[in-house]
């Protein structure tokens, strides 16, 4: 028996036994989405409710499962700080019950390590040990780096977790881990629209040959991907690693061989999809996976020619404003990293960014281009840092336009049923005449 081995052997533990190493006001902090040490959390759920443990807090970015954590009952036990808000944690930070955490995705681990100071706990779900002591970080390296510094390591050790490259936790470094065989998250990916497709279409036009790109999360998104299966010698450095990246890779579209820098390798922090996915990522050495203050940094990122940035948004108004993360006042999503990979892509040799959506919501009844953001509403991207502006009805470049020929452009890509009333609005603030 080797060392590592041994030493696997002796930090072993139950979920009962794991969930012992906690005590009261915790600070705990994972990696993202479907490493989120579930099996973990729930016995620590048990736990805090039968032994009356307070005031533990659990940070994760973009929770991808119900779990019993967030309950109700459970918010004098365990309270929930999200660093980007999903579906399974909207309605508690609506509620009062949880609470969302602002910043630039690339920003987290410094936030964690010159604000929140090292946590109590890190803890994640990871593939399982290699022969040298290792154990990947899988699906999300993204908040890897935090765990130096914490007080105590402890996983979950789940044998469905693909093997990736790049960020790895050694043994040594853990307190303990437990194991599960339980399958890991899938998530499908959304149904794409006409809309999308004609969005796509006009996006792919702007991408050449030899590109970077960085795919955000969303019908359009795949919708671009699936318009570049006549490109070539395309490149990843993207947060995120979506399904659609398998395809162009296996249509050899993405190849990374114009890449400046992780040449042929496609570099990103995490993915969500299909076990597909999953299973084209195991061990495969042309893609890695890096904690996200690296792959998001705007100075990394720019050192790749050609970026392309493609993201959503829920609103613009007519100064070029962007809301990508709330309805009004209300957490709907997160920041994310949609400011560091526009400010990377400005900053890069011919690159470009892209911000889509749907010109109107609720079957054409509400405009989302308007004259200001909705009351409340949270200014993601500045006016200063928008590129292109694309709808289903056309694409708006608005950097070096002035404020009257950005609401101009912006009118025209709008949904016909509200550009008079735009043009009017438009008139009353004077940035049209």
């Amino acid at each position: 028996m080797s060392l590592w081995e041994k030493m696997y052997q002796d930090k072993r533990m139950t979920p009962e036994e794991a969930a012992a190493l906690f005590k009261s006001g915790d600070v705990c902090v994972s990696n993202g989405q479907v490493t989120e040490p579930v099996e973990l959390l729930e016995a620590l759920a048990k736990r805090a409710l039968t032994e009356d443990l307070r005031d533990i807090r659990h940070y994760i970015l973009l929770p991808l499962r119900n779990q019993r954590y967030m309950a109700e009952e459970m918010q004098p036990h365990l309270h929930h700080v999200s660093h980007f808000v999903s579906g399974f944690d909207r309605e508690a930070i609506w509620e009062g019950r949880a609470e969302y955490l602002p910043s630039h995705y690339s920003r987290v681990p410094s936030v964690w390590r010159d604000v929140l100071g090292a946590p109590d706990v890190f803890y994640c779900t990871t593939a399982p040990m290699d022969r040298h002591g290792y154990f990947s970080c899988g699906t999300a390296a993204d908040l890897s780096e935090i765990r130096k510094g914490a007080k105590k390591i402890i996983l979950v050790v789940n044998s469905t977790m693909p093997r990736t490259l790049g960020s790895q936790i050694h043994i040594r470094e853990i307190d303990g881990f437990i194991e599960s065989a339980a399958p890991i998250t899938e998530v499908a990916p959304p149904p794409i629209t006409e809309d999308d497709k004609t969005i796509g279409a006009m996006i792919a036009e702007q991408i050449p040959d030899g590109a970077t790109l960085q795919l955000g999360i969303g019908g359009i998104p795949n919708a671009v991907a699936q318009a570049l299966m006549d490109k070539k010698d395309l490149g990843v450095h993207s947060e995120m690693f979506c399904d659609s990246i398998v395809d162009l890779t296996l249509a050899g579209v993405i190849t990374n061989g114009c890449k400046n820098i992780h040449r042929d390798k496609s570099t990103v922090t995490f993915t969500f999809g299909s076990r597909a996915t999953y299973d084209f990522i195991d061990d495969n050495p042309s893609v890695e996976f890096l904690p996200v203050d690296y792959v998001n940094d705007p100075r990394i990122i720019a050192q790749n020619d050609k970026v392309i940035s493609i993201n959503s948004c829920m609103e613009v108004d007519l100064f070029g404003q962007v809301c990508a993360e709330t309805i009004g006042p209300k957490n709907f999503s997160g920041v994310g990293g949609q400011m560091d990979f526009i400010r990377g892509a400005a900053a890069s040799k011919g690159g470009k960014s892209f911000l889509a959506f749907k010109s109107s919501a609720k079957g054409g009844t509400i405009t989302k281009i308007k004259p200001v953001l909705t009351p409340g509403a949270c200014v993601t991207t500045t006016r200063n840092d928008v590129d292109f502006i694309v709808t289903e009805y056309g694409m708006a470049q608005l950097r070096g336009k002035t404020c009257g020929e950005r609401a101009k452009a912006l009118i025209a890509i709008a949904h016909p049923n509200f550009r008079e009333e735009l043009t009017a609005e438009a008139k009353k603030m004077h940035l049209i005449f």
